[in-house]
């Protein structure tokens, strides 16, 4: 409702219905959203999931022992959390611990343990696992996140996909930067070309740090500039390290197209925000929010988890639907971040 052009979740059936669900009820509210001024019609975004071809901080978990953690340890690792997915004696739950479907991987606690007894555990999808997945559940977009150095696994796991990438509307290729980055995202294009979907190359500047600070912008637009250089066919958009700073930067230095450049649907249209662009892009296209954007929005999903039912202590399974004023505060939150891209188009 906020006027995101694509939602990104992890390969999980759950996950992947949770989502389908929660778009169905975004469509219910739109003349809601509409009166409100957000200027959403009901055009759903793009739903995508996440790979990976190997060892990723985006598919991982810490994970600790909290009966090996000393008693008067001041317990740093609990604050450092962006998620709030580590707690100790937590009253309602009786747990302690990380809560595995907060935590996001990001690796802030491990450093700052001072026992160096926190870890992480990687969750990879199985080309096999994956392959039936794409068919079967709907989605519309593949992203792909990958390393220079891991053409092989890549190709593995594209191979596994490929019988079906004609039914995506886009395919992502995320990856970080590394010496012969460019080199490498030429043999990935070489693999998956021709490609009858848009690609996006997703230039990952400073994995999952957007929160961290206003600087962080820099790696993703410095890497994003890169890309552009080596001028690739298909969009670049920036990820890693984006934050309510980006837009702002990338205005300033000219490399941001106007929305409305972008075919972007917001006028009901159902249809590709990213056309296929058989020419290389002279600017960004797009920007994607992880980690600053899960940190905006927890404050109101915590209050969410911690509402009672009929002043009892049991924990409600609520949605954010059914709380009217949490729903539209998250929504100015997200609109806040999206409307900095699109906001020559709503005018």
């Amino acid at each position: 409702m906020a006027g995101a052009d694509c939602i990104d979740v992890a390969a999980d059936p759950a996950v992947i219905a949770a989502a389908q669900a929660g778009l169905k009820v975004a469509k219910t509210l739109a003349t809601d959203a509409q009166k409100r001024g957000f200027g959403y019609k009901g055009n759903s975004p793009f739903l995508m999931v996440s790979l990976n071809d190997g060892e990723d901080p985006h598919f991982r978990k810490a994970e600790f022992n909290p009966t090996e953690c000393p008693t008067d340890c001041p317990r740093p690792c609990e604050r450092i959390c962006p998620a709030q997915a580590i707690v100790f004696n937590n009253v309602k739950e009786n747990f302690s611990g990380v809560i595995s479907e907060k935590c996001y991987g990001c690796g802030r606690c491990i450093p700052v343990c001072p026992y160096g007894i926190i870890d992480t555990a990687s969750y990879m999808s199985t080309p096999e696992a994956i392959a039936p997945l794409v068919i079967s559940t709907g989605i519309d977009a593949v992203e792909i996140h990958t390393k220079v150095g891991r053409l092989t696994e890549f190709e593995q796991l594209w191979q596994a996909i490929s019988p079906w990438a004609d039914q995506l509307k886009l395919l992502a290729i995320s990856c970080p930067d590394g010496e012969g980055m460019i080199d490498y995202l030429k043999a990935v294009y070489d693999l998956i070309a021709p490609l009858k979907s848009a690609l996006i190359w997703q230039t990952d500047g400073r994995p999952m740090s957007g929160d961290i600070g206003d600087g962080t912008t820099i790696a993703s637009v410095k890497l994003g500039q890169k890309v552009l250089a080596a001028k690739l066919p298909g969009y670049v958009q920036l990820a890693g390290g984006t934050n309510s700073y980006t837009v702002a930067k990338l205005k300033a230095m000219g490399l941001l197209k106007e929305a409305r450049e972008q075919g972007e649907g917001s006028k009901g249209e159902n249809f590709s925000p990213l056309p296929p662009a058989p020419c290389p892009s002279a600017s960004i296209a797009g920007v994607a929010y992880g980690s600053y954007a899960r940190v905006l929005l927890s404050p109101i999903l915590e209050q969410l988890e911690n509402k009672e039912v009929n002043n009892t202590n049991v924990q409600a399974n609520l949605h954010l639907e059914e709380n009217d004023v949490l729903l539209w505060q998250a929504v100015k939150l997200a609109h806040s971040l999206v409307s900095q891209i699109k906001s020559q188009q709503e005018r």
